[in-house]
């Protein structure tokens, strides 16, 4: 095949894709949960992504989307095929944020979904398969743990009744939470879990620094690495701060930072591989002059390789009891997932693709977790980074270009409908 010929084919749709109007929706969505500093807080089935769903329920309709929904509310706008009975190409990301999360972080990779059935319409062409954008509920974890909900239990990873007790900081559960939003567009039809899409594409900002650095403006994402995450309790006594010696005190605030820097000794390496966070640290009753007594706080371990992140975590509880002095200590696993690799051809796919548009691009490994984790188990499964500002994420300053959103919906236009016309 001739680079010229090759240029030709790879540019059916890319032309069409229109970056302005990419990015008035990304600063029109942006408006839902917006904060003072230029940031977002629409958490996962909270009245702001509710908000935010109508909207884009409203933007579908307008440009011919059939919108859906399921039990565990994930958003699906579907651009119908020639052959609706064939499996459909799922492309998108997810639109709830951090509490104080940016604007582009899900939102660029569910509204690059959205251009690209804009820009296949604006071509005049009919796929074969039908491309359901999806917006994915509770990919952050932020308000209801773990995250990545809505992916887990479309793929049968979780089931519905174990999220459904699932609560947040104010005693919501996820069941309560999901028939508010069920309920508020109670006109989407509802569709089944069990079936398998043909393919999915999930684009997204890196979230690190390394696109910038290396002055390439796609990413084509080989794999991401595994994750643990725990919840440690600690329990101690409440006394009084003024009158309880030393030696009777079974202080929670004490044992529990002494856990965090036996596990910071523990599990830190001097590679710099490992990556382990604690997050979230609540402390009751949390008043000056009473000692301690409960300290609940979490545990964020990742790691590439998959024999290294079981060794590492296994290793969590037992130093948890070993450092928890007088105290009384409870671990709980909450997650296990394990390193995976994209799929090799379709990773070449996206290269040719990106290559032939003249878009710059590198391979790079994902370090934070996506919705396309779950996917990857039930279909092929592939994800493109563009660059963001200095590697900020899940922080208000959150910011990417323009021309860069623009070049990673074009690849991604041009891989969808390719997948699309697949056998």
């Amino acid at each position: 095949m001739t680079k010229a010929h090759m240029h030709t084919q790879a540019t059916v749709v890319a032309s069409y894709v229109d970056g302005d109007r990419l990015w008035d929706r990304l600063m029109a969505l942006a408006r839902f949960g917006a904060l003072p500093g230029g940031g977002v807080n629409r958490q996962a089935l909270s009245s702001e992504e509710i908000a935010a769903r109508a909207e884009i329920v409203r933007w579908a309709e307008a440009i011919g989307l059939v919108p859906s929904t399921d039990a565990a509310a994930n958003l699906f706008l579907r651009l119908p095929g020639r052959d609706d009975s064939l499996p459909p190409v799922l492309v998108g990301s997810h639109i709830d944020s951090q509490p104080t999360g940016g604007k582009f972080d899900g939102a660029y990779g569910f509204l690059a979904g959205i251009e690209v059935v804009e820009a296949i319409r604006s071509a005049g062409i009919q796929p074969r398969r039908s491309i359901d954008v999806v917006a994915w509920m509770n990919e952050e974890g932020s308000r209801f743990a773990p995250g990545m909900m809505g992916s887990a239990v479309f793929s049968g990873a979780r089931q519905l009744v174990d999220i459904y007790p699932l609560k947040d900081a104010a005693g919501v559960p996820v069941q309560a939470a999901l028939e508010q939003v069920l309920a508020a567009k109670p006109s989407l039809p509802l569709r089944p879990f069990g079936w398998k899409p043909h393919a999915f594409f999930e684009a997204h900002i890196e979230q690190g620094p390394v696109l910038e650095l290396e002055r390439k403006t796609m990413g084509v994402v080989s794999g991401i690495q595994g994750k643990r995450t725990f919840r440690v309790e600690v329990v101690g006594e409440e006394n009084h701060a003024g009158t309880s010696p030393r030696g009777v005190r079974r202080d929670a605030l004490v044992a529990a930072v002494n856990i965090v820097q036996a596990l910071q000794n523990a599990l830190w390496d001097k590679d710099d591989i490992v990556r382990f966070t604690v997050g979230m640290f609540t402390v009751s009753p949390n008043a000056p002059s009473v000692v301690a007594a409960r300290v609940t706080f979490s545990i964020d371990l990742r790691h590439p390789d998959a024999t290294t992140l079981t060794r590492l975590g296994d290793r969590v509880a037992p130093l948890c009891q070993e450092h928890r002095l007088r105290c009384e200590v409870n671990v709980r696993e909450l997650l296990h997932d394990p390193p995976l690799e994209f799929p090799q051809h379709i990773r070449d796919k996206l290269m040719r693709i990106s290559n032939a548009l003249g878009i710059s691009n590198m391979e790079i490994a994902s370090g934070a977790g996506h919705d396309a984790r779950y996917l990857h188990y039930i279909c092929p499964t592939a994800m493109i980074f563009i660059p963001c500002k200095a590697g900020i994420s899940h922080n208000e300053a959150e910011s990417i270009q323009k021309e860069h959103a623009t070049a990673g919906a074009r690849v991604l236009a041009e891989a969808v409908l390719d997948l699309t016309n697949a056998e």
